[in-house]
């Protein structure tokens, strides 16, 4: 094999070697950049997160305290307004109960 081959080889090997390293270390360095900017970014979204989630937490406890209070306003004024029919009614069947009373004994019932 000629020296100029074995140049031209050698060089040839050389090249693809550098370009290879080359190419290896510039992805390892922008996985390395992407990693970090993801990192920044995961750190800034969790942090947003958390204060939407203690104010959304905030605002729900005040909706369900305020809800749970009307619930109970209107639930005591059903219980009063059920307690009233009830009453009603009981008056109501004794009135019907009257009117209906048992057969008179003077009169005869015909048949």
């Amino acid at each position: 094999m000629s020296p100029e081959t074995l140049t031209i080889i050698l060089s040839a090997i050389g090249v693809v070697l550098t370009l290879t390293t080359s190419l290896f270390a510039a992805g390892a360095w922008m996985v390395r950049r992407i990693d970090d900017r993801i990192d920044a970014v995961d750190e800034k979204l969790s942090t947003r997160i958390d204060a939407v989630d203690e104010k959304l937490s905030t605002r729900i406890d005040a909706v369900d305290e305020k809800l749970s209070t009307r619930i109970d306003a209107v639930d005591d004024k059903l219980s009063a307004r059920i307690d009233a029919i009830a009453t009603d009614v009981t008056d109501l069947k004794i009135a019907v109960a009257r009117l209906e009373g048992p057969p008179r004994h003077l009169l005869t019932a015909s048949r």
